[in-house]
């Protein structure tokens, strides 16, 4: 596919903003090297954040066995150091050197595992720890180890010599260091957000100076104002980032109060836009909506972070600045992607979905998006940002983003959507709904998509209908050659029949079903994947509807519930 003179003009800016910032960063960090981050050693840890993360006693005894599970991989080490081992998996090697494992070792609650957490640190220091350079030293990857070691610090210091005691401090000093001249070179994303939360942890955890705990303040302070838009939304527009950094500021703001300081100033503000964007995007049934780089999260993990959810209300009916729609009437829900990727590195995450939906009714999922594969599994990763993986509609099989495939530049968007216009439908007593459309096949194929849904008040009916357009807002010629092929991934927990005259069938396992239906065309039932599972890659299905631009420049489908949940019945 040619690329256009938009998207070569996007490209060239994105190449310059790049090869600048790396200049700029290499000129700020210099020479890397351990002495350069060398300094006065700390002589004790002033407090020890909690973790809110789950834990299994049950994994600490498998990595004391040698196994280690992670990123949807086990390793059986024999008895030698992961560390010391040759090993490829890059997923699983983040995990290992981030330490989050380590709640694991405090959740089993003996000497035993805390002496085998005290002997991993110690390899990991003995082995990693002059590098400074490599997997383990990434900006993400040593901010959340800072995390970990300053959260479990006591398991892994309790019984400790004199000698490891030293090394466990000099080792968190030197990181410190290094992260703090490192951060500030950073791009605007989670990675700089979640490295400045580290920093201020950093600056409670060790001694420091009322001006080193004031700078890491401001710093986080201009996070919030940077990334964390008005509505809430993160500015990647990835609904996950929000427990991402909710899990580890909720430790860091209760860590202020436990040392006796004043939090960073915009962070109570700030972090309740967090918990009403996250309240947002979850489901009826409580799970977390698949869009921008979302995948599955436990029950427990979101539990965890909601618990300290001291906003209220309901949640918005759309968020106008990170580009979202959500229709709720009783226990159905749509939501809905009406916006443009983040612009530069902050797409990274982006999928090609712009405006797909989702639609649930009560504990039941019933439309989705593939979503993200969970464990980051480079070949599911790329099949997963395409239009194809999401609920909307794909034009002659090709995405709606293109995105790069420099790793100069990274994952990020390089052209296709960058402007979406978007209509409220609403009609008080009737329905909910939107129309929404975007450009991102303008460039090539001349072409707009325009898509209209509707919620109907009783709560049983969504109402759809998408539009091929012109750019000139009127239906494409009847010689338009384009194919136009509309998704309906199906969760996998939902049992997919057709009957006699087409309609399909979408039924829960407590009962609950809902009837898709389309205006003169048969829907098809196709074989699928649902990338974001706990548990890895599922086989599902998805319904489509394939037309021709030419001939059928719009189509019209629906879902209406025939069967409610036996709970209700």
């Amino acid at each position: 596919m040619a690329t256009s003179i938009p998207d070569l003009q996007r490209l060239s800016f994105l190449y310059g903003a790049e090869f600048w910032r790396r200049l700029t960063r290499r000129a700020a960090i210099g020479r890397l090297s351990a002495i350069r981050f060398a300094g006065t050693i700390p002589d004790r840890l002033v407090v020890a954040p909690i973790d809110l993360r789950m834990a299994d006693a049950h994994i600490a005894a498998e990595i004391y066995a040698g196994r280690f599970a992670m990123a949807g991989r086990m390793i059986d080490t024999g008895g030698e150091s992961p560390f010391q081992m040759d090993l490829q998996d890059g997923a699983f090697l983040r995990s290992l050197h981030s330490f989050g494992w380590l709640r694991h070792m405090r959740a089993a609650d003996h000497e035993l595992a805390f002496a085998n957490a005290r002997a991993l640190v110690d390899d990991w220091i003995t082995v990693e720890g002059k590098r400074l350079n490599g997997l383990s030293y990434r900006p993400e990857i040593v901010a959340t180890r800072l995390i970990a070691w300053f959260s479990h610090s006591p398991i892994v210091l309790r019984g400790a010599d004199h000698g490891f005691y030293r090394r466990f401090l000099r080792s968190i000093a030197l990181q410190t260091r290094y992260l703090r001249r490192v951060s500030a070179s950073l791009p605007i994303g989670a990675t700089r957000f979640q490295a400045r939360i580290a920093l201020a942890m950093a600056s409670l955890c060790l001694p420091a100076s009322q001006g080193a705990i004031r700078a890491a303040a401001r710093n986080l302070d201009h996070e919030f104002d940077q990334q964390v838009l008005a509505d809430g939304g993160h500015i990647s527009r990835n609904p996950m980032i929000l427990i991402e950094l909710l899990t580890d500021l909720l430790p860091l703001r209760q860590t202020y109060v436990n040392v006796g300081q004043k939090p960073p100033r915009n962070m109570a503000a700030g972090m309740d836009r967090l918990f009403s964007a996250l309240r947002f995007f979850r489901h009826a049934s409580g799970e977390l909506a698949l869009f921008n780089g979302a995948s599955a999260v436990s029950a427990d993990r979101m539990l965890a972070a909601l618990r300290y959810d001291e906003t209220s209300g309901a949640p918005f009916r759309e968020m106008p600045h990170s580009n979202y729609q959500r229709l709720s009437i009783g226990d159905v829900v749509v939501l809905a992607d009406t916006g443009a990727p983040a612009p530069g590195i902050a797409s990274e995450t982006a999928h090609a979905g712009c405006l797909s939906f989702e639609m649930s009714s009560g504990s039941n999922r019933y439309i989705v998006n593939a979503g993200a594969p969970v464990f980051r599994d480079p070949e599911h990763l790329e099949f997963s940002r395409m239009t194809a993986a999401h609920s909307t509609v794909a034009l002659n099989d090709t995405s709606s983003l293109r995105f790069s495939q420099s790793s100069f530049l990274g994952p990020i968007a390089t052209g296709g959507v960058s402007k979406v216009d978007v209509e409220s439908l609403d009609e008080a007593g009737n329905h909910q709904g939107f129309s929404a459309t975007h450009n991102g096949y303008a460039a090539h194929m001349k072409l707009l998509h325009r898509r209209k849904i509707r919620l109907l008040a009783s709560g049983h009916e969504v109402q759809g209908r998408d539009y091929i357009l012109g750019l000139d807002q009127n239906p494409p010629g009847a010689d338009n050659p384009a194919v136009g092929v509309a998704r309906f991934h199906v969760h996998p927990s939902i049992a997919v029949d057709q009957d006699e005259s087409g309609a399909v069938q979408l039924t829960a396992t407590d009962g609950e079903s809902w009837k898709f239906m389309a205006r003169d065309l048969s829907p098809e039932i196709e074989e699928d994947v649902h990338f974001a599972d706990l548990a890895g890659a599922r086989a599902s299905k998805q319904i489509t509807l394939t037309f021709k631009v030419g001939e059928t420049p719009e189509i019209a489908w629906k879902l209406v519930r025939t069967v409610l949940p036996r709970a209700r019945d």
